[in-house]
């Protein structure tokens, strides 16, 4: 069965553009042309990956984001947006999206990505799958039940994002393991190809900022400068 990838846009030449080629590339391809649209298709239909435009009549892009990650509706989301502004990004991937890209791009780049973020998605289902139930990450106070989707810093339960979730998990499963940008990007985001590491600093600060007593002097996630990062369990005194 094909996979369906949900497509919000309002520019009507572009959404056909996606649609296209998308199911030249053997996907069924949904279209909604509003937000609000967009919001109940992916709500009754939960598509296996949303293509989602910034700037949308009715709803905004964030705004539809924000919404589906409070539902828990895990649908993968790649944010599109026509400005090349840090804060978008940066925004859009606190509230839940997989990734972004900026116009203009490319029918290749748009469904390599979309291949990329699927492929990425589908091998974290199918090793949650396979994990014993009683699979735990303990370090100090942080404890973390990966298919369970539950962390507790001091017994007290942490929020993540899908992505900040698999971020921390594959830290903890690397532990004392210096970890280049490059790296987390082609495990976690599982990209075959030249992509933003920015999105790895954005996670990290993320995960610092929930699990650290002062994000800016972190314990757990450590910098190592010009390489990476590593995850290191904090010594007891």
């Amino acid at each position: 069965m094909s996979k369906v990838i949900l497509v919000v846009e309002d520019e009507i030449s572009i959404a056909t553009l996606l649609k296209y080629n998308l199911e030249k590339a053997g996907y069924e391809v949904l279209l909604a042309h509003d937000g609000k649209e967009g919001l109940d298709i992916a709500i009754e239909k939960s598509p296996d990956l949303m293509l989602l435009d910034l700037m949308l009549p009715t709803m905004d892009g964030m705004e539809i984001c924000k919404e589906l990650r409070s539902q828990k509706k895990n649908i993968p989301i790649i944010m599109l947006t026509a400005r090349d502004d840090e804060f978008d990004k940066v925004l859009g991937l606190e509230l839940g999206a997989d990734d972004y890209m900026t116009k203009p791009f490319s029918p290749r780049e748009v469904t390599a990505r979309v291949k990329a973020v699927l492929r990425r998605f589908t091998s974290a289902l199918e090793t949650e799958q396979e994990e014993p139930d009683n699979k735990t990450l303990a370090f100090g106070k942080l404890v973390v039940y990966p298919e369970r989707f539950e962390a507790f810093l001091d017994e007290q339960p942490l929020e993540f994002t899908p992505k900040e979730f698999e971020l921390l998990v594959y830290l903890l499963e690397n532990k004392n393991r210096v970890l280049t940008r490059d790296q987390l990007l082609s495990a976690v985001w599982n990209y075959d190809f030249a992509g933003d590491t920015r999105i790895v600093d954005v996670h990290i600060s993320h995960l610092r900022e929930k699990i650290e007593e002062n994000s800016r002097k972190p314990k757990f996630i450590k910098t190592i400068r010009g390489i990476g990062y590593k995850f290191e369990e904090p010594k007891t005194v």
